[in-house]
């Protein structure tokens, strides 16, 4: 069969605003992605924190989403949900899960692989603290990834729970709530390259060492 639109499949971009070089980055990973996410927030990438999360169904079928990076930690990226959503459920079954960010802006991706654990309770209560009330009434309300019979009756539920905390502004975290922490276990930092000739150096963990290498596009 030939190509149906090839319209599509002419779509190309050539890259050609950086490099990368063995030379050019550092020897841990973490350190090595906060100074690509500090250039992702100086060329004003739009949501240079949204991260496509991948995890395993119980069909075995991996599942995408996009959620939000929150912190970087020595150890590890860190997000927050519900834990009784699709990818929670996900996540208790297999904590092997896998990450990406892609900067267009800058021509550049990074890949995370790792094991998830959740963050301690005070991390997540930090953060939920420091949420809008909106949102935090929506974390409350939401039964995430359950079957809505419509939108109205999503509706009724955020009445409910803004009626239940419409004369307070400390609104308590929700026990099904909270944090995760990846921590990783391979880290990928692919820079676009002219004529698809892109630059890949990746970071394999080694007992609690990092290895470098560089890999083909």
């Amino acid at each position: 069969m030939s190509i149906i639109h090839k319209d599509i499949a002419s779509i190309r971009a050539d890259y050609s605003k950086f490099s990368l070089d063995e030379g050019d980055v550092l020897s841990d990973p973490v350190a090595q992605f906060q100074r690509w996410f500090a250039d992702a927030l100086h060329a004003e990438v739009v949501e240079p924190n949204a991260m496509t999360l991948s995890t395993w169904s119980e069909e075995g079928f991996p599942s995408s989403r996009i959620v939000l990076l929150k912190d970087i930690k020595p150890d590890g990226f860190s997000f927050f949900t519900n834990y009784n959503s699709r990818k929670g459920q996900s996540m208790e079954q297999n904590n092997k899960v896998s990450t990406l960010f892609f900067w267009p802006e800058l021509q550049r991706q990074v890949r995370i692989e790792g094991i998830v654990e959740r963050l301690p309770a005070e991390d997540s209560d930090e953060y939920f603290a420091s949420r809008p009330k909106g949102s935090q009434i929506g974390a409350i309300a939401s039964p995430q990834s359950q079957v809505l019979e419509d939108r109205k009756m999503l509706e009724r539920l955020v009445d409910n729970v803004e009626q239940q905390f419409a004369d307070t502004d400390a609104v308590p975290r929700p026990v099904y709530w909270g944090g995760y922490l990846i921590k990783p276990v391979r880290v990928e930092f692919w820079q676009g390259r002219s004529s698809r000739l892109h630059d890949r150096i990746v970071y394999l963990k080694d007992g609690s060492q990092w290895v470098r290498r560089r890999l083909a596009p």
